[in-house]
């Protein structure tokens, strides 16, 4: 009968496999409710944003404050840290105070001036009340924040209660009660929950911690969220502690499926009816009232203490949670399980003794078990967020019923393997974590906020306003005039460079035709056929071939014969017989005074003003390069003939023109930077005519080497200037360009580094490793696509040890780096827009800008700073941005298609 009634009455306690990952499911779908800004008020879970976005790291330092209230209680404690030859913590002194219960009926002044007052003791007990010490406050109530020193109480709980507080900021009570003594001063401070405080302590001890959990007269758990899900907080990148206070989980029904009748009276009989649900069937204030409400039942059906029960069982709440512990462990013989049960049963049999000893277990057991379930959804949570298939996380833990119940903790390491196996979960119990924790996250926060400070002295510079960009764009604007005066000319930094291209393609090109382009790395030759009209499409092939290190300082005679090598090879594998015309891109300034070949002129005339990107080769400065492959090409038995050179940037415009007629614009930002426009003939006053156009090859990487961005330019671009292989030249294109911005980027993480704000302080010896930031890596870390931990691996895979933080630091300053890049870019092509928009006397212009590069490919957010920049800084401009993929080899291959179309004509 006993064996029956127990079965019946405990059956429900039982929870299978199946069951607790249903719950486990359920809790997740609250949490995402509760990130959302529009479903937020409908969660169960508060989800309440901390605003903890670090935890210590070892490089903290000072002395700190750490207040833990506790109801009635508070314990105060006094800690350094010292990071100066390791990293320890002492706690110099603690103390804790009471107060009797008659305070609960007070209002809020009186409670936060005994606050205050024990505060001030203890300052002047240590003789400390002369200094201004930042204090960590740990509130144990629900709260809500905007900021790390702000805590609007929300409402009080478990069972305790003060007048007039709930709604007001703590923080400002408190130090409103602190100037009301006026006789001591405390510096910044940070509020905090006791289950934050549980993680930042143990955090201190195990960089893994990255979850809290309170587990004891009240229930409650916290973790790191990524910031990109938190909605109810601006800004996306890094991880914040989200406050779930959990313990309301259930309260719209939803765990109504699994309420005993007991859980049910316990609830009705509780100061709060109704609410926290979760946390009545779990906490370690309502499982011993649990046990006696199943006893008493069990009493009065008979099943029990022959009628022999004291007035003690049948009191509410008098069977303490402790009992239970030491009841339900197999290890309590029946002679102590009697010695417990006398004071509520008179003589209680072996029967009722084991009885007992069951139902303790069976309660204590499904506590265990929802706990490991609500923790798998958090488990789950942080794996999808990582997008991980399996990884590692430590658990700081406080509260009584885990310190005291080493069965507890056991099955709930158990319970866990069981429903997360592929996780890795350690346990770590929390040493004083409301206090201790508060101080440390006080330390955490100075610490970021003195390292908030540095890292924005170092970027401010890199951001700049929309007056600056204003003032940039006029500068441009100036020296784009300076340029095409014949007066001033040569005081212009911007080159205005004529191009003598005055056609764009206008359809009617057809056959076949090569290009020969020439950059920093490579020779790329281009087959391309253009068909008649009644066929289909553009036929292209294309070889690159690699230049020779040992090239970039040859002479002038070995780099063209190695071209003309290249050329020589594409000609016999793609089997091309005669002489096709060939159009030359040379993708580094030249002065030219035709385009083309015509019967009375023969020769094309391009001089090399001088070397960029790198390259040193003798005997070619100031000379016709077009003579020097010509000369080399006729040292050989091939046949090409060299119709046009043009420029990179050029071909890109053209290439571009031939399928939209509307670009009149070309930029190149890769490696190095270039812009090219069609200006009115009237404005270009160093090449005779006014009638028409003419493509102006602007060379706007100088601009600036006159001096006129002295200004604009930071320490860092300086820096980056002096030990470069061209100093004073190139400061423009020095500044957005992808062959300096890893530079840029890598010499503002070492600035970081040696202020130990990055990679523990060390400036590695692959930090020091010049180009070691890639275009590549760069548009990867950058990007709102990758998450920390992808970062992460990259920076490790680059051989840099980093932490989560690193990554976020790391990510902000090449995001801003590339910002500036592409405002700065965005300025030029404004710049154009606006003078062409000008010269045509037009209130409104639509406009196309060929764009090449894998500054502008790779990286998304350049491309939209640039299209957003061009917007604002061009109003009555409506600029289209059109990628153009090889399109200096492709224009040259226009270009020659346009010149043999010319010549045709004339």
């Amino acid at each position: 009968s006993m064996t029956r009634a127990l079965s019946q009455y405990l059956r429900p306690f039982h929870l299978s496999k199946e069951k607790l990952l249903d719950i486990s499911r359920r809790l997740l779908l609250e949490m995402e409710k509760g990130l959302r800004k529009e479903t937020h008020n409908d969660s169960t879970l508060q989800m309440q944003p901390t605003f903890v976005r670090t935890r210590p790291d070892g490089t903290e330092n000072g002395v700190f404050l750490g207040l833990h209230l506790i109801g009635t209680d508070f314990h105060l404690l006094w800690t350094k840290l010292n990071a100066t030859l390791y990293w320890h913590c002492v706690t110099l002194c603690e103390e804790s105070s009471t107060r009797q219960v008659i305070i609960l009926v007070h209002f809020c002044l009186q409670y936060f001036d005994y606050i205050a007052e024990c505060l001030g003791n203890f300052l002047e007990k240590y003789e400390m009340e002369s200094k201004i010490i930042p204090l960590g406050f740990t509130l144990p109530f629900p709260f809500r924040q905007t900021r790390l020193d702000e805590g609007i109480l929300i409402s009080w709980v478990k069972d305790f209660k003060v007048n007039g507080v709930e709604g007001k900021d703590v923080v400002q009570l408190l130090q409103d009660a602190i100037q009301r003594r006026g006789d001591y001063e405390i510096g910044p401070v940070a509020v905090l929950n006791d289950t934050v405080g549980a993680m930042m302590s143990c955090g201190y001890e195990d960089p893994n911690c990255e979850i809290g959990l309170i587990l004891g007269t009240g229930t409650n758990a916290c973790y790191m969220e990524e910031m990109q899900n938190i909605e109810l907080v601006e800004g996306d990148e890094g991880r914040m502690c989200v406050n779930m206070e959990w313990a309301a989980f259930g309260s719209d029904g939803s765990l109504n499926d699994i309420r005993t009748e007991f859980d049910l009276e316990l609830d009705r009989l509780s100061l709060s009816p109704g609410s926290h649900p979760f946390e009545k069937m779990v906490s370690d204030l309502y499982l011993g009232e649990l046990v006696r409400l199943i006893l008493v039942k069990l009493l009065n059906e008979n099943v029990l203490f022959n009628q022999k029960a004291t007035p003690n069982l049948m009191t509410r709440w008098n069977f303490e949670s402790k009992f239970v512990y030491e009841l339900e462990s197999e290890r309590t013989g029946i002679d102590k399980i009697r010695s417990i049960l006398k004071e509520f049963v008179q003589d209680p049999s072996e029967e009722d003794c084991l009885a007992v000893q069951q139902i303790c277990h069976i309660v204590s057991l499904r506590s265990i078990s929802l706990y490991a379930a609500s923790l798998t959804a958090i488990l789950a949570k942080m794996k999808k967020n990582r997008r991980l298939s399996r990884f590692k996380v430590t658990v700081g833990v406080d509260g009584i019923f885990y310190k005291r119940h080493l069965r507890f903790q056991i099955a709930l390491n158990t319970a866990i393997k069981l429903l997360s196996p592929d996780v890795e979960v350690t346990f770590l119990l929390s040493d004083d974590g409301g206090s201790k924790g508060a101080a440390l996250l006080t330390a955490a926060a100075t610490r970021l906020a003195a390292q908030r400070l540095e890292i924005n002295k170092i970027l401010y510079r890199f951001k700049l306003s929309q007056e600056q960009l204003i003032d940039m764009k006029q500068r441009m604007r100036k020296e784009m005039e300076m340029g095409l005066k014949a007066e001033t000319h040569d005081m212009s930094s911007i080159a205005m460079l004529p191009s003598f291209v005055r056609s764009l393609p206008d359809g009617s090109e057809q056959g076949n035709f090569m290009a020969l382009n020439l950059d920093n790395f490579n020779v790329r030759i281009l087959l391309m056929h253009i068909p008649s009209n009644d066929e289909e499409e553009i036929e292209v092939v294309t070889t690159a071939y690699s230049i020779p290190q040992e090239m970039f300082h040859a002479t002038g005679v070995e780099l063209f014969d190695h071209v003309v090598d290249c050329i020589d090879d594409f000609l016999q594998k793609n089997n091309i017989k005669g002489s096709l015309p060939v159009g030359f891109t040379f993708c580094f300034p030249c002065k030219q005074t035709k385009l083309d070949e015509t019967p009375n002129s023969p020769k094309q005339r391009g001089f090399l003003i001088k070397w960029t990107k790198g390259f040193k080769t003798t005997g070619c400065e100031g000379k016709n390069v077009v003579a020097l492959l010509q000369e080399a090409i006729l040292s050989r038995t091939i046949e090409v003939r060299i119709v046009a050179l043009i420029n990179d940037t050029v071909g890109t415009m053209i290439a571009c023109a031939y399928e939209n007629p509307k670009c009149e614009i070309g930029v190149i930002i890769g490696t190095g930077t270039n812009a090219c426009y069609m200006e009115e003939m009237r404005n270009i006053e160093i090449v005779p005519g006014n009638e028409g156009r003419m493509c102006i090859n602007m060379e706007w990487g100088a601009f600036g080497d006159n001096g006129c961005l002295e200004d604009m330019n930071t320490s860092i671009d300086k820096q980056l200037d002096s030990y470069s292989q061209n100093p004073g030249q190139q400061t423009y294109e020095k500044m957005i360009s992808g062959m300096y911005l890893g530079e840029i980027i890598r010499s503002i993480l070492i600035a970081l580094t040696e202020k130990g704000i990055l990679f523990h302080g060390k400036v590695s010896e692959r930090l020091n490793t010049e180009d070691m930031l890639t275009l590549d890596v760069l548009s990867k870390i950058e990007s709102d696509n990758l998450g920390l931990l992808q970062v992460r691996s990259i920076l490790q895979n680059l051989g840099l040890e980093s932490t989560c933080d690193d990554s976020i630091i790391v990510k902000e300053v090449c995001k801003t780096i590339i910002n500036r890049a592409g405002h700065l870019c965005g300025v030029g092509i404004a710049a154009i827009t606006e003078k062409i928009r000008e010269n045509r006397g037009l209130e409104d212009l639509t406009i196309t800008a060929g764009v090449t590069g894998n500054v502008y490919s790779l990286s998304a957010r350049f491309a939209k700073v640039v299209d957003d920049t061009v917007k604002m800084m061009a109003p009555k401009c409506a600029v289209s941005l059109q990628f153009s993929d090889d399109g200096s080899g492709k224009g040259a291959a226009f270009i020659a298609a346009v010149v043999s179309r010319e010549q045709v004509l004339t």
